[in-house]
């Protein structure tokens, strides 16, 4: 259910352990209890820590689901997600098998991917709402003859400028 099996699971539970217990070391807001103070978390291992990010990136499930295959509300589902992210990606970074997720331009691309013939980019412009007003009309329409236009790709641009 994780995309792991048990044993790369158990190696990286000590990391994901060391990422937690460092993130809680430095937290983002100062609290106004001891730590210990409070009601006790539903996940209250690492291992259930571990378990349920992982479970999360594997399926990416709603919220509502779980919150429900692990009895708490949404909201907290909401929490543990994006409380627990950071870890995950800190305590992949320490094993250093992260995957590089963002290509800056086409040259990286072609370097990353050689055997890569043909590159389609797919774009939708969204629709504008018009004013019905005529003056408030032409000063819009004179803007946007000067900005680029709500588009998705360069392709699309393009076009739209091309038939403005």
């Amino acid at each position: 259910m994780t995309g792991l099996n048990r044993k790369a699971f158990e190696n990286l539970l000590p990391s994901f352990n060391e990422a937690y217990q460092q993130s809680r070391s430095n937290p983002e807001v100062v609290r106004k209890r001891a730590p210990g103070g409070g009601r006790k978390a539903t996940l209250r291992t690492s291992r259930d820590k571990l378990f349920y990010i992982l479970l999360y990136c594997k399926c990416y499930p709603t919220f509502d689901l779980m919150s429900v295959l692990f009895d708490f509300d949404r909201s907290c589902a909401w929490d543990w997600v994006h409380g627990l992210l950071p870890v995950l990606e800190q305590a992949l970074g320490h094993k250093q098998v992260l995957p590089e997720r963002k290509v800056r331009s086409m040259e990286e691309f072609l370097e990353r991917f050689p055997e890569v013939k043909e590159v389609i980019f797919h774009g939708t412009e969204r629709p504008v709402q018009r004013p019905k007003d005529p003056t408030n009309k032409k000063s819009i329409t004179l803007a946007k003859r000067n900005a680029i236009p709500v588009s998705t790709s360069q392709a699309v641009r393009e076009k739209s400028e091309l038939s403005s």
